[in-house]
């Protein structure tokens, strides 16, 4: 494959609400992310892919646009905009936003225009059927929850909306509406950005008639299209959210020869700790072969065939020290092994805002401190199916959306340093002890092990393009895979758990990062002790093990003893 910046870069996720207010009136903005661009310079990462910022009546904190040439007034203006986009650009940082063509809001002029009449020019923009005895045109379900169908007493007619009822559903089979999308990307991308993170993007070739949600027949026919209209002139990075995507599906979106998408964003890790059938508020413990198979999959059923998104978090997903890692004792220990672990992979990573210090999910307890819509919707379901509160409590705490949106920590001073206002939302109280600051200032912090991660990337090539090989697929504690370019072979040992394992290498490797401070050669370690991660720089060897020449995989796992 063609090298392309973005398969050697490392993105970090901003989600503007919540990461730094600039004039005090308790919501993140757009001079409050300018202001922090040295300290992203700092951590080492060269993208910035931003939630949307458009204007909107925040119905779903954004996903919902009512105008996608117009700033939120909340967050900013176009000016603030472009500010941001010159101040990165002088520190070598690229941007990607966010693109929503799935849906708009129930406020954006072409669905006011479209409810007037069934022969408005918008109409077709959007998706419309007629009821069935009263009832919506089929049982097709809201991700949200509820219906997908939603009357609009306007036209008798039923709208689709697989989110919020004031999310309808665009009409992609209508080429006036793609042109209009490809026009609001291509002023976009003029303006100075270098791409796009798609949202639901697998949804835009559905037929509702047929119940097809994603991976309609459409879609990759539609990408293909919008490749061609848009950033595929441009030297872009782009990255769908694809939560219905097999490995298969991952080859048509990412294959360079077919022109569609640099990556995409899998969800299959993220399932592993759900029952199996059940929704993700189902929970049942995370199982590591599990998590290996799936990992090791996409890892060498994408190879030379497309590229890897790496991500633990997003803005819809919990903290994953809190989620698989722990976020007691061990807390900064496991958040630099979940990083290791994710690091050493062949793909682009993304760090998702306050990961890097090891944040935590929140410990809030009653529904009202959970202002999601998501959320809302799911505790009123489940009680409605008959769980008991405190069950669905236990399962919103652990897995809500809420828990990745709470103000960033930034220092130990009054609202975690976020803003001198009010908080749109509550800050988590363990904000005094994991902040900003706090990690700059212990040159052992979850912080500085994410920079040396990102470091080892932009200095050796192995890291970006070497092969993957799995040890172990078995072991229920420890995950031990290869990476290997030409002659150059990597180790990457983590003790997943808190137990401790005893470990021997017949190889001789020295040690590029690990989370403990005095983690032996090679040669030399005895044992992994909890949560321990390290990376190794291998010493290559012939068949017999005697002088230096090419390593040979098929051997190295035998040269490894677990106990």
């Amino acid at each position: 494959m063609e090298k392309k910046w973005w398969q050697s870069s490392v993105v970090y996720q901003i989600y503007p609400r919540s990461f730094a207010d600039s004039n005090g009136d308790g919501m993140g903005d757009i001079p409050g992310i300018t202001g922090k661009i040295e300290y992203l310079k700092k951590l080492g990462v060269n993208v910035l892919w931003i939630c949307p910022i458009y204007q909107s009546p925040q119905d779903d904190n954004g996903y919902d646009i009512s105008d996608y040439r117009t700033v939120y007034p909340e967050f900013g203006t176009m000016e603030d905009m472009k500010i941001l986009i010159q101040k990165c650009q002088d520190n070598d940082i690229k941007i990607i936003m966010d693109l929503v063509v799935n849906h708009t809001s129930d406020e954006h002029p072409w669905f006011i225009e479209a409810k007037k009449s069934l022969d408005n020019p918008y109409r077709d923009y959007y998706i419309w059927r007629k009821g069935e005895d009263g009832q919506p045109p089929n049982d097709l379900m809201s991700n949200f929850g509820g219906s997908a169908w939603e009357y609009s007493p306007e036209t008798d007619e039923y709208y689709l909306h697989f989110y919020s009822k004031k999310q309808p559903d665009l009409n992609w089979e209508n080429p006036k509406l793609r042109q209009e999308i490809y026009d609001m990307m291509n002023w976009w991308l003029d303006q100075g950005i270098a791409g796009f993170r798609m949202d639901v993007i697998d949804l835009i070739g559905k037929i509702p008639d047929q119940k097809i949600k994603e991976n309609g027949p459409m879609l990759h026919k539609y990408l293909q299209e919008m490749n061609e209209a848009t950033f595929g002139h441009r030297d872009s990075m782009t990255v769908g959210e694809c939560w219905g995507a097999t490995p298969e599906i991952g080859r048509l979106y990412t294959d360079p020869a077919r022109k569609e998408l640099s990556m995409i964003f899998q969800f299959e890790q993220i399932q592993l700790d759900k029952k199996p059938g059940g929704q993700r508020w189902d929970l049942k413990p995370l199982y590591l072969p599990d998590l290996k198979c799936v990992f090791s999959k996409w890892q060498t059923e994408l190879e030379g065939h497309g590229w890897n998104s790496l991500f633990w978090n997003n803005h819809d997903l919990p903290r994953i020290v809190s989620r698989w890692g722990n976020e007691g004792d061990y807390r900064v220990l496991s958040a630099k092994m979940l990083a290791t672990l994710l690091h050493g992979m062949k793909g682009t990573p993304y760090v998702y805002q306050g990961e890097e210090i090891g944040m935590t999910n929140v410990p809030f307890q009653t529904i009202d401190e959970f202002p999601d819509i998501e959320t809302q919707n799911i505790y009123q379901e489940r009680l409605k199916a008959g769980f008991t509160e405190e069950e669905t409590m236990y399962a919103i705490r652990a897995k809500a959306r809420d828990n990745a949106r709470t103000p960033m920590q930034w220092n130990a001073e009054k609202n975690a340093g976020f803003t001198e206002g009010t908080p749109w939302y509550r800050v988590n109280p363990n904000y005094k002890e994991i902040n900003v600051e706090q990690a700059l200032a212990d040159p052992e912090s979850v912080f500085y092990h994410y920079q040396k991660l990102i470091q080892l990337r932009k200095e050796h090539e192995v890291m970006v393009y070497g092969t993957y090989q799995l040890l172990f697929p078995e072991d229920e504690d420890l995950y031990i895979y290869t990476r290997t370019l030409e002659e150059e072979k990597w180790l990457i040992v983590c003790n997943f758990h808190e137990k401790t394992r005893k470990l021997q290498c017949k190889r001789a490797g020295q040690v590029m990062l690990s989370n403990y401070a005095d983690t032996p050669a090679a040669e030399k370690i005895t044992e992994l002790r909890p949560y321990e991660a390290v990376i190794y720089q291998m010493k290559s060897w012939d068949a017999n093990h005697g002088e230096r020449g090419q390593d040979h995989s098929s051997d190295f796992e035998a040269d490894i003893e677990l106990v």
